[in-house]
């Protein structure tokens, strides 16, 4: 081993997490920590890690691209519908979701059930998208073997080809938006001597309340 892993270590003293300060809706406080990382973190203050659960119980996770939130809508991200991720949610629509911003020593938790977009948000989003982006969409058959880069870049160039004049992409059937309606959100604040700040906000299924709790760290 080249590092000492087991001796790496930070004190964590960026901030703190107190009820009187979180307040009792996740999303304004979600907001205002969203907020805080475009602010501060240098790199896709929006990146989230989500976790799925394939067919046969393995979870898995990646990082893609917050793209949206909201009380009404949720989490929103853009994908391959085919795709592992897109396969796994139509197999088991739960998920979490993990925002982590070094910086600011914090951490989002979400957990819920993901539905797909409307074909009209996911259409409003993908014209949107630079064009490069869009050709993307249409070149990549995601989490599909292929033989060679080479097999992308023949497939971008007779796309780029085929849609040569035409100014606005239409939008892959396979490709669209889902929306990640939470359950349970938590928020994470590094403090010192490892005794973290944690408060969850958990709803009510019946009244649709949130419910605010600390966790010991």
């Amino acid at each position: 081993m080249n590092r000492d892993l087991a001796g790496m270590r930070r004190v964590y003293a960026a901030n703190d997490l107190v009820e009187a300060n979180a307040g009792n809706c996740p999303f304004a406080l979600f907001d205002a920590w969203m907020a805080d990382a475009a602010k501060t973190e240098t790199l896709d203050p929006n990146a989230m890690t989500l976790a799925t659960v394939d067919t046969k119980g393995q979870p898995k996770a990646r990082t893609v691209l917050l793209k949206g939130f909201s009380t009404a809508l949720g989490w929103v991200f853009y994908t391959n519908y085919a795709s592992d991720k897109g396969q796994e949610l139509e197999h088991n629509p739960q998920c979490s979701l993990l925002f982590w911003w070094e910086l600011l020593e914090r951490q989002v938790r979400i957990e819920g059930v993901v539905k797909k977009l409307s074909e009209a948000a996911s259409d409003a989003y993908y014209i949107s998208r630079p064009r490069e982006s869009q050709l993307g969409a249409w070149v990549s058959e995601q989490s599909q073997v292929i033989t060679s880069r080479d097999v992308l870049t023949q497939r971008e160039k007779a796309l780029t080809q085929q849609y040569q004049g035409v100014e606005t992409l239409p939008r892959p059937t396979h490709w669209g938006g889902y929306q990640v309606i939470p359950t349970a959100i938590e928020f994470w604040q590094g403090q010192p001597s490892r005794l973290h700040d944690r408060l969850k906000f958990k709803q009510n299924l019946d009244s649709k309340l949130w419910t605010r709790e600390r966790l010991a760290p």
